[in-house]
């Protein structure tokens, strides 16, 4: 049977023929020896040849825009049983050292290398509509009389740009072979189809691999390593004519004049033959394509008929795979492994869903008889003690979820590990406690280990707490992975790895969008129903299979909303669905109020508790504190920053002055410096810089000398003596002259200070020891 249709409306995938993406268990053809094997067996590993992969490439993709699909099968008959490993290669220069670099991984763990011959728009994509561009024709002969078939199409199709051996063997031992014809352009559009449906139509003629009538068609790259069965052979290219290239119509007018090649009978329509599905759910197959249809072709049908039986409802899921479980073991010759069982079932599914929409899914179980209730009386005479907080005050209840939002850059994440420590320690942290160490396990989806560590480093926390939580709390590295009906077995695991002798008390997840999952529509985190499928499917179903009275914690992002609009209603910034703020039993919003300033405003909002007021906390020494709101400016705050920013422009230019004339031999008590300086510089008049100067006397920014004879200075006949700043050098009219290059220089000494005024009563006293300089800036040691 040459034509196959499925019986569900899902895209044709790649079967294990023989010249298709590998299976399990393909015939050991290529183990034959024979005549024309242009490519001996390897006495030792075989490494990729990056001249061929390039060769290739440009071929292949020189003229295209995009990803270039790559797809990592193991060859068969290894004994290895590994997934397939996909990567998105741009077409650019970059090309061949990034595919060389995938091969020469992909030869030592025994995988062979494909790639779609055509480029893509974005990573992940790789289905037939998913193609934007190609520029070649290809045929894969791989079957029959190859060198009668090749003399055939050069006789009338012309010699190819391009001949390379697949490093398969026919079954009279002649290499398998791929002939490739450039365009001169690539095909987009209209033309793609065109072009598709001339390399089935080649295929056709000359009793080619019909599967190249798809666009998404893997084929083997030359330079590679085919490894069948333990034999390694490289894939190799045998003609290279760069110069070839052939106009599109003119090739299509040229396949439509070739003929068939004698004794090749005529192919049957597309769809013809089509066995019943009685047949394909009972008949055994075997691999490499040896009876009526390939194992592929059985499985895909098979799989089709009951993902569409468990879509309708009149089978459970669980059903479902039991029954395709069922015609694997019973009808596929060998069987396939489960875990490729299970990727073909879940594509099949995305895509009947896709089509069809959402499932009227049969539940597993039966409904419980009876709803629990309480009535009034039962409810008020309850007087047993209420369960202790996990973190209080009824911040995270036993059950409970807290969610936890804040912009990019807030410090969402590192307000949210030092809560995690303090937590894991059984320690208050800020206004919140927890009763005792909780475990916890945090699973975060955005900081890669060494800058994970490093952030946890460079925490400044209690070494009491520390010790505490050591082994309490259990961080995850960056995941790659969903939430979704294969990552929360992962995850449930770990945890119980993490925890084996008693279950997480407090269970984290951050952020939700890294980890989130809508569900079979594939819908994202904007919409109601994907959000509450993800926290009642995904995040409640991962705490039931685990520990159902932990805690669960939220870090979500926050939308882009003014300040004002944040203040007012700081909860609605909330990314996302509405349904996320209806589910949580507690929330707390890290928002910054000026975003020159460092101070977050933290704003909590409870479902099982009185409010809290919004604390307004900053990162201090490496540790979160909570500010004193009572300093805050209430009214006029930005005339007072603009006032503030004023003094502290006087304070740094009446300090710089001081120096720079100290440098030119010049000191200046007190009440001379604002006389000189009166109106310049923007200091304003002789009254308002004798009082900044008085106050950076008191903040210890300025300190006296009375008197300096040994370098030109007389006694001061003001009370407190001349300015000085720290580290001031002072010019005593001398010249020092450098020895090796002659140059003269101003020979400058360092003031040491005499006298300080009190930062109390502002009274003049002597300084104890010159060398050290101490401030009285409480600014300058919070």
């Amino acid at each position: 049977m040459t034509a196959w249709g499925d019986f569900n409306d899902a895209e044709p995938l790649p079967e294990d023929s023989a010249s298709e993406l590998p299976g399990a268990g393909q015939i050991a053809l290529d183990q034959l020896p024979g005549a024309q094997q242009s490519t001996p067996e390897a006495d030792g590993p075989i490494a990729p040849d990056i001249e061929q992969i390039a060769a290739f490439l440009d071929v292949v993709f020189g003229y295209c825009d995009g990803l270039i699909p790559v797809r990592g099968f193991v060859d068969q008959g290894q004994g290895l049983d590994t997934k397939p490993h996909n990567i998105w290669v741009p077409a650019d220069r970059h090309a061949a050292a990034s595919l060389s670099a995938y091969a020469t991984w992909a030869a030592r763990e025994g995988s062979a290398v494909y790639v779609i011959p055509g480029t893509v728009a974005e990573q992940g994509q790789a289905r037939a509509e998913h193609v934007l561009q190609m520029q070649t024709v290809v045929v894969d002969l791989d079957a029959g009389d190859i060198t009668a078939k090749l003399a055939h199409l050069v006789h009338h199709l012309g010699g190819p740009t391009m001949l390379v051996e697949s490093g398969g063997r026919t079954a009279e031992g002649a290499a398998k072979l791929h002939a490739w014809w450039r365009l001169t352009e690539p095909a987009e559009g209209d033309d793609l189809a065109r072009l598709c449906a001339l390399r089935g139509k080649i295929a056709e003629k000359v009793g080619g691999d019909l599967h190249f009538r798809s666009a998404h068609q893997p084929i083997r790259v030359p330079g590679t390593v085919h490894q069948k069965h333990g034999v390694q052979r490289r894939v190799i290219i045998r003609e290279h004519r760069p110069r070839v290239e052939v106009e599109l119509p003119d090739f299509a007018a040229a396949v439509a004049a070739m003929p068939t090649m004698p004794g090749l009978e005529a192919p049957a329509a597309h769809g013809a033959n089509r066995p019943g599905l009685d047949a394909v759910l009972t008949t055994p197959v075997r691999e490499g394509a040896q009876d009526g249809w390939t194992r592929f072709q059985g499985a895909s049908a098979a799989i089709g008929h009951f993902v569409r039986q468990v879509h309708e409802g009149r089978l459970t899921p669980d059903q479902g795979w039991e029954a395709i479980c069922g015609y694997n073991a019973a009808c596929l010759r060998p069987p396939w492994p489960l875990d490729r069982l299970k990727a073909e079932a879940d594509a099949i599914w995305a895509l009947h869903v896709d089509r069809n929409g959402p499932p009227l899914l049969r539940s597993d179980a039966a409904p419980p008889s009876a709803v629990p209730t309480h009535t009034l009386g039962a409810l008020l005479d309850d007087t047993s003690p209420m369960p202790d907080d996990l973190i209080g005050p009824r911040l995270l209840t036993p059950g409970g979820m807290l969610v936890l939002g804040g912009a990019p850059k807030v410090g969402k994440s590192d307000f949210l590990i030092s809560l995690l420590v303090h937590a894991a320690a059984g320690a208050p942290f800020l206004r919140f406690t927890a009763p005792r160490p909780l475990r916890v396990f945090y699973l975060q989806a955005e900081i890669q280990y060494h800058y994970l560590r490093e952030r946890l480093q460079q925490l400044r926390l209690d070494r009491a707490v520390v010790a505490r939580a050591r082994d309490t709390l259990v961080v995850t590295p960056k995941l790659r992975m969903l939430l979704d009906e294969h990552g929360v077995p992962l995850v449930a695991a770990a945890i119980r790895q993490a925890f084996p002798d008693a279950p997480p008390d407090v269970i984290c997840i951050d952020p939700i969008r890294n980890l989130f999952d809508g569900g079979p529509g594939g819908e994202g985190e904007n919409d109601n129903a994907a959000m509450l499928f993800f926290l009642q499917s995904r995040v409640e179903a991962l705490r039931d299979q685990v520990a159902p009275e932990a805690g669960i914690i939220l870090a979500h992002h926050t939308k882009k909303l003014s300040k004002q609009h944040v203040k007012d209603d700081p909860f609605l910034s909330l990314s996302g669905a509405s349904a996320l703020r209806g589910f949580y039993t507690s929330g707390m919003i890290l928002f910054r109020p000026d975003e020159e300033e460092t101070p977050r405003e933290l704003h909590v909002e409870l479902r099982n508790g009185p409010g809290l007021n919004p604390l307004l906390i900053d990162k201090r020494g490496g540790a979160w504190v909570e500010l004193d709101r009572k300093g805050e400016r209430i009214v006029r705050r930005d005339l007072g920053a603009r006032l503030d920013a004023e003094r502290s422009r006087r304070h740094d230019v009446i300090l710089q002055i001081i120096a720079q004339e100290a440098r030119e031999g010049r000191v200046f008590t007190g009440g001379a410096f604002a006389a000189q300086f009166e109106n310049t510089h923007g200091l304003g008049g002789n009254d308002t810089i004798a009082r900044r100067i008085n106050v950076l006397a008191n903040k210890g920014y300025i300190k006296f000398l009375r008197a300096a004879p040994e370098h030109g200075i007389p006694a001061s006949k003001s009370s407190k003596g001349y300015l000085l700043v720290q580290d001031m050098l002072f010019a005593t009219g001398e010249e020092t002259v450098d020895p090796e290059t002659g140059e003269i220089t101003p020979t400058l000494v360092r003031l040491l200070p005499s006298h300080f005024q009190s930062d109390t009563n502002s009274a003049v006293l002597p300084v104890e020891n010159p060398e050290v300089w101490v401030l009285n800036d409480p600014e300058v040691e919070a």
